[in-house]
């Protein structure tokens, strides 16, 4: 699929250029759930928007009366990595336990339904402890926990 370009005007309205109209967010949203490759960059200086159209989009999501995913706590831990030595380790633990986590769900959810003794906790704890081993292959020595 040939990569979207979308341009964010000063008014904050989104203009794609493919198909030559405004969208909104549900469609930078539906994109997303699509796997499909697009960019938002600023109408006047081209300067890429993306990030802070994903951003403002999470934040709806989680201001939404849907569930939300981002507990207090974890933002709390999240913040406490912004300027730390370790973010670029925990920025790629996140992406490669995402990019896990998408893979394998669908063996996940078969394993649970279909043997009652293994709880999804317990489904839970073990993916949890292939991310950890994951994550120690990063560590050296002189890393900080």
């Amino acid at each position: 699929m040939p990569l979207i370009k979308i341009k964010r005007y000063p008014n904050r309205r989104l203009y794609d250029t493919s198909q030559s109209h405004y969208v909104n967010l549900d469609y930078i949203r539906e994109l997303v759930i699509a796997n499909q490759e697009f960019q938002i960059v600023d109408s006047k200086t081209d300067e890429d928007k993306t990030r802070s159209i994903l951003i403002q989009i999470i934040s709806e999501e989680e201001t939404s009366e849907r569930q939300s995913l981002l507990t207090n706590t974890l933002l709390k831990r999240l913040i406490c990595f912004y300027g730390n030595d370790n973010q670029d380790y925990l920025q790629e633990f996140l992406e490669q336990s995402m990019s896990a986590f998408i893979e394998h769900q669908d063996d996940i959810l078969k394993l649970s339904s279909g043997i009652n003794k293994n709880s999804p906790f317990g489904l839970f704890s073990s993916i949890v402890e292939q991310n950890m081993n994951m994550w120690n292959k990063f560590k050296t020595p002189g890393d900080k926990k």
